[in-house]
């Protein structure tokens, strides 16, 4: 019956998501109201169970996520990230042009919303493409395979971030661990990725529209930020790199003490502190203003700020709706009863992941969002993450994956890649909707190769 209503609560979200029109946010709040009254804990237990669970949330990562949207808005409308994008794709080999594309994306996406690093690139790309005498889709593919990747694995953006939080591990691991995991993702997936075109996958005539796409040097509407070339390549990088520096300080201070290469048992108060994620991406904030201040009046810098700080807020608010759920499956004990009747006596890591991957998958199918994909995911397997079956991350990495399984049309970074590069639906699936899923795939095949050798 625990797992009837488990499976009832999941049902009903989706059903007020995609037939009702509602919020995910609200469905997730009315999903958890079901589950907590049909698990009897009563009125006033199941919802303070679900403010606990907005609030310890929120705590760990609305400060965080807040942060990391102001950096990556205050870089787009600054140049910064312009700045990067035009330096790496020109400095890069003719060979290596689409690579260099590709993984610009990557970088692009830690701190930026996969949207705006697509709209920042796409016209880089089509000039590209055009250059190498390549069809577009290779450029597009390589832009989609980068962003989504870093977007998908990598903190500061919200799902990697809230990872840590609901499955309670370090955050320095989940950003070493996306950085590592995702590079050797964005470069297997687009070397397969330009295979697959190779071979004659492309149909111009079906798959692209009659109509132009984005062209020339602007970001999406003909615009670039002015004296954006003017920025040196190592401020623009700096509100990227020094978060992430900051966070693995103490990730690797605490891996050198484990192994015995610097003495004592405790993190030092400083190395804690600046390691902190809201310190660490406070101080990415301030470099970013820092980074802006040249070309952007404190108007200027204070409108963009509070720009992206509204993309944050329905962000914030799904998030912390999906720790609500999670805080009302862990008061009613429901993810210890479903580890316990399927996993317990068999101890199969490869299991718990391969079911978190399927529950975020299911979720990224129906509704579109891989931020309430992979956020529902890993507050139902919070439970199993706790038993020590399979490392925390293993089980992250897998409700990440999931959440980027299978975008099409009911994702709005899907229509966005379509418009902007002039495919037509077909050709947003031979791009986004497939570029995706081998990124999924591939993520998913390295996170059971790291759950076996280190479970």
């Amino acid at each position: 019956m625990e797992v009837l209503h488990l499976a009832i609560a999941i049902f009903l979200i989706l059903v007020l998501i995609l037939r009702f029109k509602l919020n995910p946010a609200i469905s997730l709040v009315i999903g958890s109201l079901y589950l907590g009254l049909a698990m009897q804990l009563g009125m006033t237990g199941t919802v303070d169970a679900i403010s606990r669970g907005f609030g310890n949330i929120m705590a760990g990562i609305g400060l965080p996520i807040g942060f990391g949207v102001i950096i990556g808005q205050l870089m787009s409308d600054s140049g910064a990230a312009h700045k990067i994008a035009h330096t790496l794709v020109k400095s890069a080999p003719r060979s290596a042009g689409l690579y260099a594309l590709g993984l610009t994306g990557f970088l692009l996406s830690i701190p930026v919303f996969f949207d705006v690093t697509f709209v920042i690139l796409v016209p880089l790309g089509v000039a590209l493409a055009k250059t190498l005498d390549k069809p577009l889709p290779y450029a597009i593919g390589a832009l989609v395979i980068g962003a989504a990747t870093s977007h998908t694995i990598v903190p500061p953006t919200p799902n990697p971030l809230a990872a840590a939080t609901i499955l309670n591990f370090d955050i320095g691991v989940m950003t070493f661990a996306g950085l590592a995991v995702g590079l050797v993702t964005a470069l297997v997936v687009m070397k397969v990725y330009f295979t697959i075109l190779d071979r004659g996958l492309w149909n111009a005539s079906k798959d692209e529209l009659k109509v132009s796409g984005v062209g020339g040097d602007g970001d999406g509407d003909g615009e670039v930020p002015e004296g954006f070339d003017a920025i040196p390549l190592w401020q623009a990088l700096a509100p990227i790199a020094l978060p992430i520096l900051l966070i693995l300080t103490g990730t690797l201070y605490d891996f050198c003490q484990q192994t015995g290469l610097l003495s004592g048992s405790e993190l030092p108060a400083a190395v804690a502190f600046i390691s902190d994620r809201i310190v660490a991406l406070l101080a990415g904030a301030l470099a970013a203003y820092a980074v802006a201040s040249p070309s952007m009046d404190r108007n200027q810098r204070d409108t963009s700020a509070a720009s992206g700080l509204q993309t944050a807020g329905m962000v914030l608010l799904v998030t912390g709706a999906g720790g609500s759920l999670g805080s009302v499956i862990e008061a009613t004990e429901i993810g210890t009863m479903l580890v316990d009747s399927v996993f317990r006596e068999t101890q199969s890591a490869l299991g718990m992941i391969l079911l978190t991957y399927g529950l975020a998958a299911i979720f990224r199918i129906a509704q579109g969002s891989g931020t309430v994909a992979g956020i529902t995911a890993m507050t139902i397997m919070a439970g199993a993450a706790a038993t020590g079956t399979v490392d925390p991350l293993w089980i992250a990495l897998a409700a990440l994956s999931g959440g980027i399984s299978i975008g099409h049309v009911n994702d709005s970074g899907f229509w966005i890649t379509t418009q902007l590069a002039g495919f037509s639906v077909r050709g947003g699936f031979k791009t986004y909707t497939l570029g995706e899923a081998l990124v999924s795939l591939t993520i998913l095949g390295l996170t059971l190769i790291g759950a076996t050798i280190w479970p």
